[in-house]
């Protein structure tokens, strides 16, 4: 075992720490040694000039012929163009113009100045507006903040529920880039019809955050919603966050997005050095490298020892796994990369999976991040000389010794305070980590083959759907769905044609209806009647 000196002197060595932001990253405890760093100097070195001309505005999604220029929106002065640059400038001005009209009551509702916010996206549009608004949202909220962020109708009911008695008051902003993407615009659908039922007009209650030209775009046109944004075609959802996307709803909510970029912009000049000593998304890079052995074989467990980044974990799933998770590489070769990122919050899983990560399957590292702060105000004693903050300090660095002491790599990542600055930085370094990670295995961190065909194969589903419902309609007495596939044409279907009719079965008013049994082979559909529910 490495004794406390040599810990001591390995962590001084590794630390790369940012006064100015506040900001430290620690590799100490991950088991590399300087001929590592070495062997990976020239990959290293190719992946910071691949990151620097894609700020340039070299073509990244090779599948789209688009540019990914998701850094300039911190800066505009990196854009490729004036006019991308101008159009960046007059975004941000738009929503801080738009924020304040609605604070200043300028800007309302039917039934009064707004008081709720409905944020409707997906993916990245809705889990990087969530971290934000529970990172920095409190007492002092302008507007109070709701998520649609799925296709479930339960869902749906259950916050329409709550917001009926202010729906007056509620603003509804749609993210979606082309504005055919399934689960917001269902949602947008829903949340028009929730305003139509309560006599309201549901155009002086929406706003859209879309592609000039986009579906959306121009149902937002034709029934003179209250505003549009733009959303660019180099900006992808998972880094979308600093657009219109993040700022917007964080503006309305009071959330000083000028921070936000601020923090970011100063990461991104960070970790543009060549140094990799010194440049902390490098170094975070090569430590993923490491472990997982260029193959991520091992995942990331992601503890914030702070409720504010409870959902960095989740933030984090999206940004890396959709980025990294990779069938084959940029020549074609099935690679199937990838890195796996799970997690919830310190110290609450001293009390859930901390004791497999130290005595079970060897397969993860953790990244531990603090807050140095713990309250903006002084904090009660809870033993003699001891608060809870000691304590949620003392459960991090003893949750990093027991993991080291076991063999377990840890990367710990400190920030000062929950600040918009320190958030921004927080998410421009996992960025430009993974886009560097992405360089060193050789795969595309800007497309997402996967997820296109999962909604390929999810219209295919729908698509059969009503022939299931006509067939069963159109036969006498009941049908199992084997005869049914059959009838629509898709014998190797069965499955799929049975949960369809499971569905419909239990869908109140759909008109099919489950004769019951337990053996889906046996099972018998028929037209008609009520199904139970």
């Amino acid at each position: 075992m490495t004794d406390g000196r040599e810990l001591w002197e390995r962590y001084c060595r590794y630390l790369i720490a940012d006064r100015s932001l506040g900001f430290s990253l620690d590799v100490s405890r991950v088991r590399f040694d300087e001929a590592f760093l070495e062997s990976m100097a020239p990959a290293m070195s190719r992946a910071l000039a691949a990151l620097a001309a894609l700020e340039r505005g070299a073509i990244a999604n090779r599948d789209e012929n688009r540019m990914v220029g998701h850094y300039w929106l911190r800066d505009p002065d990196l854009a490729p163009s004036a006019a991308i640059a101008r159009q960046i400038r007059e975004a941000q001005a738009s929503v801080r113009e738009f924020a304040r009209r609605v604070h200043a009551g300028e800007l309302r509702g039917q039934a009064g100045p707004f008081a709720h916010l409905l944020h409707v996206g997906i993916g990245g549009s809705a889990l990087g507006p969530q971290l934000l608004a529970q990172a920095l949202g409190g007492d002092a909220d302008k507007l109070r903040l709701h998520f649609l962020d799925n296709t479930d109708p339960d869902g749906f009911d259950r916050l329409f529920a709550a917001l009926a008695p202010d729906l007056g008051r509620t603003l509804t902003v749609v993210v979606s880039k082309s504005g055919g993407t399934p689960e917001p615009r269902n949602a947008m659908l829903e949340a028009r019809a929730a305003y139509r039922r309560a006599g309201l007009d549901a155009a002086r209650h929406l706003a859209a955050v879309t592609l000039e030209g986009s579906d959306l775009d121009r149902t937002a046109i034709e029934e003179g919603w209250v505003a549009r944004f733009p959303l660019w075609d180099w900006v992808g959802g998972r880094t979308s966050v600093l657009s219109a996307v993040g700022l917007l709803p964080a503006a309305l909510q009071g959330i000083d997005g000028d921070g936000l970029l601020r923090g970011a912009a100063a990461m991104d000049r960070s970790t543009r050095v060549t140094d990799v000593r010194r440049n902390p998304a490098a170094m975070l890079a090569l430590m993923w490298h490491h472990i997982g052995r260029g193959r991520g074989e091992k995942d990331m467990v992601v503890l914030p020892y702070k409720d504010r980044l409870e959902l960095l974990g989740r933030y984090l799933q999206q940004l890396v796994m959709e980025s990294l998770g990779k069938e084959r590489d940029r020549e074609g070769n099935v690679v199937r990369q990838g890195l796996a990122v799970y997690g919830n919050k310190g110290s609450t899983d001293q009390h859930a999976y901390v004791q497999q990560l130290r005595e079970g399957l060897p397969n993860f590292f953790a990244t531990l991040l603090q807050v140095r702060e713990p309250r903006r105000g002084p904090s009660v004693e809870v033993e003699p000389g001891i608060t809870a903050g000691d304590y949620l300090l003392g459960f991090l660095l003893g949750t990093r010794r027991a993991l080291h002491e076991n063999g377990r790599d840890s990367i710990t990542i400190a920030i000062d305070r929950v600040s918009p600055e320190s958030v921004g930085a927080l998410l421009a370094l996992h960025e430009r980590a993974v886009g560097l990670y992405a360089e060193l295995i050789d795969v595309n961190a800007y497309h997402q083959p996967g997820v296109e065909a999962g909604k390929r194969a999810a219209a295919a589903v729908l698509g059969l759907q009503p022939r299931v419902r006509e067939a069963l309609r159109a036969a006498s007495g009941s049908r199992t769905a084997e005869e049914i596939a059959a009838a629509v044409g898709q014998p190797d279907e069965v499955e799929t044609v049975f949960k369809l009719l499971e569905h419909l079965a239990a869908c109140p008013g759909s008109g099919i209806v489950a004769d019951g049994t337990a053996e889906p082979q046996r099972a018998t559909f028929r037209a008609g009647g009520r199904s139970p529910r």
